[in-house]
């Protein structure tokens, strides 16, 4: 290939068309498109690495069902009445997973299990690498328990909500699941100009999990906002 149908090839994928709509518009072979567009991301990748830059972002995801209390339209935060502590529609926990492509065919990802009324981030995964398949399984996989499956966000709404979640947290004297330090690296640096709001009706609201020090947590509670200046639920029982 010539100078000027590389140029044209990576043209074309920037266009995010396939190798094999590539090979078809321009009458190469789909095996010569292949290599070249895998040793170009190689020689990215490489390039990256030694500078210290992030691979690029394929994407970032979160449940659908709680979208439209992070980012609902026009930027204005949703609200909810004092007594509405009905967990349905907004469950308080949001999962994000956030995917970036080193090299051709190749996804590293990391996910992040965000209580934004009150721990932060409870759970976190990865650095983890798939090729496009796996990646595409596992993706479907994290989403299947909830409503409406998954959304995609950006990443900068993907910073502000578990950077964010991250420093509620931490006025509450609570910190992140272990395993984000991690993960948290694949976030990238949050330049915090965009905000979300944390808690429930403007106050902390824990939920229990099975694996919470949950005496723990209510003692963190009392300690940084004081009693009454929260909600709690342990089970089914909810607590003023």
């Amino acid at each position: 290939m010539d100078s000027e149908q590389t140029q044209e090839i990576l043209r074309l994928r920037e266009k995010k068309l396939t190798p094999k709509q590539i090979a078809r518009k321009m009458g190469l072979k789909i095996s010569d498109v292949t290599v070249f567009l895998k040793e170009q991301a190689e020689q990215m990748a490489i390039a990256r690495k030694e500078s210290g830059e992030l691979p690029p972002v394929v994407e970032c995801l979160i449940n659908a069902n709680c979208l439209s209390r992070l980012f609902p339209e026009k930027g204005a935060i949703a609200t909810q009445s004092e007594d509405d502590l009905d967990t349905t529609n907004d469950p308080g926990m949001a999962i994000v997973t956030v995917t970036r492509s080193p090299a051709f065919n190749r996804f590293i990802v990391c996910t992040y299990l965000v209580d934004y009324w009150c721990l932060g981030v409870k759970d976190a995964s990865g650095p983890r690498k798939y090729n496009r398949s796996e990646y595409q399984k596992i993706a479907s996989l994290y989403y299947d328990s909830f409503i409406g499956g998954s959304e995609k966000i950006s990443l900068s709404q993907a910073q502000a909500l578990v950077w964010g979640a991250v420093e509620y947290a931490e006025t509450l004297g609570l910190k992140p699941h272990h395993d984000f330090e991690q993960a948290k690296e694949q976030l990238g640096e949050w330049d915090g100009e965009l905000k979300l709001e944390f808690g429930k009706n403007g106050k902390p609201f824990y939920t229990s999990g099975p694996y919470d020090n949950s005496a723990s947590i209510i003692n963190a509670l009392n300690k940084s906002v004081g009693e009454g200046n929260y909600h709690y639920m342990m089970g089914m029982d909810p607590g003023l």
